[in-house]
């Protein structure tokens, strides 16, 4: 299990990465659009890969390659809420960015059985910024302790972010 906490740790294997978590810290209460990280105890869901940045990723996962009409929709009223989308006109979080934080995206599986509007969305472990700079709800890590992990971690393992 990929254990996280409000002290800004990722555990996996016994060992510590520093991760980032909501720039507000850590809720029981999720709500669209707070800057917090949800706590609880999650399945992992699918990995999406920018596969022209990251080459020759070592994984069980099946990742899905990210394109450039990818996104994720967190508009509460759209009933793709909180779901892989093709962007045209809807309220979305770009999968296809020009940074790098984007690379490589584990989903997070909350709030998606069943979803519920403004219970918050597009919750994913994803790449940090160099600064491990705080997320709008996600846990980003370095890249490189990213891959290790994705090397390592079973595709069923879970993650408890308490």
């Amino acid at each position: 299990m990929l254990l996280v906490n409000k002290n800004k740790i990722l555990i996996y294997n016994k060992k510590k990465y520093k991760c980032s978590i909501g720039l507000n810290g850590l809720t029981n209460n999720k709500v669209e659009g707070d800057k917090k990280t949800p706590m609880g105890t999650y399945s992992l869901g699918e990995l999406f890969v920018r596969t022209d940045r990251i080459k020759n990723l070592k994984t069980k996962y099946k990742f899905i390659p990210i394109k450039n009409y990818m996104a994720w929709s967190d508009d509460p009223n759209d009933l793709k809420y909180n779901q892989l989308i093709e962007t045209k006109n809807y309220h979305k979080e770009s999968l296809y960015r020009d940074d790098n934080i984007y690379n490589l995206i584990l989903t997070i599986n909350y709030n998606t059985n069943p979803v519920i509007p403004n219970k918050g969305s597009a919750i994913f472990l994803h790449v940090s910024t160099n600064d491990y700079k705080p997320t709008n709800g996600c846990i980003a890590i370095n890249a490189n302790d990213f891959i290790e992990i994705l090397e390592l971690i079973d595709i069923n393992e879970k993650i408890n972010i308490s």
